[in-house]
């Protein structure tokens, strides 16, 4: 059948001539009387077909585009058109029809013998190579589905041979699986402890410039009369004091040290952090606050509680790549069933995100579960909100529908309000005559804090001097005697706590005003007993303050001061 030619041409002598040219190449001629015969001789099978344009503008053309359609992918069937020369040029029905067939040669009469038996041995022995390549595509198929059956064989003899092993087995895997775990884990903390560090470092530097700027700003507001001049520094000031509440925070953050839970203003810790939280979440999600009216006190790690709601804020950002609203609410729930009887703060974290689909919801605090791609997440940070609130005496819960946001709920036991809190009195300002015997030694390694600290001290009445590190503070103190010691925290060489140290053993027990913004307080008051502490930034009333504070009054020379937090 591979080896037939077609022959369609009914008018005349054409088809029996064309016949005796395609037997004399060895091959089989079929002679195809009418439209229909063709068609069906075509899906029998064949090398050609050889065809009068006239007699192919008889075939069907529905049926023909259809069988040339429907060939395999191997199969690219060859006509040979015998056309007749014509004036006028081709009609549009010839154009199309040709178009049709795609794989055509077009022959004008008369043809040479020669030229149509080379033509016809032509497109036969392109149709036999495309029946090679269906022989092989053919041949690979069978060998597939050998090596399938082979393939599925050894699977089966494996399985049946290692059966009795397949505890064994289950118990290495689980083995890795958690190795593989606990190794991520360790991965993830090494990365969070990195950033701390370098959140910690750029905060502090960004720290002591607006330290630097808000003291200008007091010196200028302090020596300018110009009630304009007044005003522009006054917002200046306040633009310093929102700084100073972020940059807290990301000290807050980077903190090495766990605090200790205690009493906690659940809506103070969450107003506080609004910029913070906005900060994280981008500026195409609108952060909403929805407190309580209520007091909402709590017995929490507040450190803790931070690290949770922005873990939680970082969640809501990813699920709204398009934007959205992050609300932070809280409220009283009084005897949830979850938990024991009694009355809790509930802390909510909402967004409008896509959601979680209904399948995961019984994984989402499942340790290393995640639904973001291979890389953006390590799945511990769901699993830590529900360890924290757990650990806390309290419980977590989440609520998603698919396409509606989802909404993470934190209950903590409510605690009683503490009432107000005592008000320590700020000492008196040292009067100006007194201040002007009184030697104050700043140890600073920042030029320009120390010398806007050095330039307040003088503005006071001090006489104020100045050294760059705790080596040179230490040796002005050995050379000449001073009243008291600013000294900061964070200084290469000797930090602060080691200078303070260090000059107790030198001098004897020198007031001392710490001032920074980076210390851990905990290790900083062990160090300072009760001397003072001043946050960076701070400006020059709560300098004169902690001086007045720290210097022992004239007619009380043994006298110490509290704590200035």
């Amino acid at each position: 059948m591979e080896r037939r030619v077609l022959i369609h041409a009914p008018r005349g002598r054409d088809a029996s001539v064309v016949q005796r040219v395609v037997e004399s190449l060895g091959l089989s001629g079929v002679i195809c009387t009418s439209a229909e015969q063709i068609l069906a001789e075509l899906d029998g099978g064949a090398a050609a077909a050889i065809l009068t344009e006239e007699s192919l503008l008889e075939v069907p053309e529905a049926p023909l585009r259809a069988w040339l359609t429907a060939q395999p992918s191997w199969s690219d069937f060859p006509f040979i058109v015998l056309s007749s020369r014509d004036a006028g040029g081709r009609s549009r029905k010839s154009l199309a029809l040709l178009q049709t067939l795609g794989n055509a040669f077009v022959l004008e009469r008369p043809v040479h013998t020669e030229t149509l038996a080379r033509a016809a041995d032509a497109a036969v022995r392109a149709r036999s190579r495309q029946y090679a390549t269906r022989l092989h595509l053919g041949q690979l198929e069978d060998t597939r589905a050998e090596v399938e059956r082979l393939n599925a064989e050894l699977e089966g003899r494996i399985a049946a041979r290692t059966r009795e092993l397949a505890g064994a087995n289950d118990r290495l895997m689980a083995e890795i699986a958690e190795r593989e775990r606990a190794q991520a884990a360790l991965i993830q903390v090494q990365k969070m402890e990195a950033i701390g560090r370098l959140t910690g470092g750029i905060a502090h530097d960004f720290n002591n410039l607006l330290h630097v700027v808000n003291m200008n700003l007091d010196l200028v507001a302090r020596v300018a009369k110009d009630e304009k001049v007044l005003g522009i520094a006054a917002r200046a000031k306040g633009a310093v004091g929102r700084g100073a509440k972020l940059t807290g925070q990301l000290l807050s953050f980077a903190r090495n040290q766990s605090l200790l839970p205690r009493l906690t203003d659940v809506n103070a810790l969450l107003e506080g952090m609004r910029e913070l939280v906005a900060v994280s979440a981008g500026p195409t999600i609108q952060i909403e606050l929805a407190l309580s009216d209520e007091p909402m006190w709590s017995v929490v790690d507040a450190n803790q509680l931070e690290m949770a709601v922005l873990n939680l804020a970082v969640n809501a950002r990813d699920a709204m790549p398009s934007g959205g609203t992050l609300t932070l609410s809280t409220d009283r729930v009084h005897d949830p069933a979850e938990l024991p009887r009694g009355d809790y703060v509930s802390v909510r974290v909402s967004d409008t995100g896509v959601g979680i689909a209904p399948h995961l919801m019984t994984k989402v605090f499942d340790p290393f579960f995640t639904t973001k791609p291979v890389g953006s997440g390590t799945g511990l940070g769901l699993s830590q909100v529900y360890g924290f609130a757990r650990q806390s005496g309290g419980h977590a819960t989440l609520h998603s529908q698919e396409g509606s946001g989802t909404t993470v709920e934190m209950k903590f036991p409510l605690s009683a309000h503490p009432g107000e809190q005592a008000v320590a009195v700020v000492g008196e300002a040292v009067p100006e005559h007194e201040a002007k015997r009184r030697k104050v030694l700043v140890v600073e390694d920042d030029h320009e804090v120390r010398r806007v600290i050095v330039e307040s001290l003088t503005l006071l009445g001090y006489v104020a001097s100045e050294a760059a590190d705790g080596a040179s503070g230490l040796a002005a103190l050995a050379a000449s005697p001073h009243d008291l010691l600013v000294v900061d925290y964070a200084m290469p060489g000797l930090n602060g706590a080691e200078v303070i140290s260090q000059a107790r053993e030198l001098v004897g027990d020198i007031p001392v005003i710490l001032a920074t913004g980076y210390a851990d307080m905990a290790e900083v008051g062990r160090v300072l007993g009760t001397h003072s502490i001043l946050i960076k930034p701070f400006d020059i009333s709560t300098l004169a303050a902690a001086v007045a504070q720290a210097l022992p009054t004239k007619g009380d020379p043994a006298a110490h001061a509290l704590p200035l937090i």
